[in-house]
């Protein structure tokens, strides 16, 4: 039997979109199980996850917002965060009441992250048009607490630091990761208002 946090959910008009960073978010990350367990999901799917190209998933991105006619919230991990900013930066779209931004990878560090993200480089650091909230960990080899904080106060979100807790990916072991859902929730419950 559901909760009543997941009947929330589950019955809002507000669409999920989920957008999975480098690798495609597997099956054991915190974004499958959420694609999982709500009805109200879409997920990006990139033809190539593990050879990101900026236009072409800005492309799909884009076509899957448009696709999309009802409230929608952004939940991106990790390099889909630079995407979501990226796509600020060229498209707009009413529909879109807010963004769940997890971990964001630092794509202008080398330090930080692989050759491949160079091309998503360089972060975008305008303020969002829409509602938001940057989760990061202490201990994130991808971006530091200070780089992600940083980009919170640039985007204009709010800043959540949950702790030692990795990329907050699926070597976190997170599962249906109830602290993200809780975030989501006050995320959710901000456009309402």
């Amino acid at each position: 039997m559901k909760n009543e946090k997941d009947q929330l959910m589950n019955n809002n008009t507000t669409q999920l979109l989920i957008i999975p960073g480098l690798g495609g978010s597997g099956e054991n990350h915190w974004q499958s199980f959420w694609s999982n367990k709500y009805e109200n999901v879409t997920r990006i799917n990139q033809e190539d996850w593990n050879q990101p190209n900026l236009e072409n998933w800005l492309m799909e991105l884009n076509n899957t917002i448009v696709k999309l006619n009802c409230p929608i919230i952004l939940v991106a991990h990790s390099l889909a965060v630079s995407l979501v900013l990226h796509w600020t930066e060229i498209h707009s779209n009413s529909n879109i009441k807010g963004a769940l931004l997890v971990a964001p990878a630092d794509v202008d560090s080398p330090i930080h992250t692989p050759e491949i993200l160079r091309g998503f480089a360089k972060m975008p650091t305008s303020k969002l048009p829409f509602p938001s909230i940057v989760v990061a960990s202490e201990n994130d080899d991808y971006v530091s607490l200070e780089r992600a904080q940083y980009f919170a106060e640039k985007w204009g979100s709010d800043f959540i630091n949950i702790g030692l807790k990795g990329h907050v990916n699926a070597e976190s072991k997170l599962e249906f990761w109830e602290e993200g859902q809780i975030i989501l929730q006050k995320l959710i419950q901000t456009t309402n208002q």
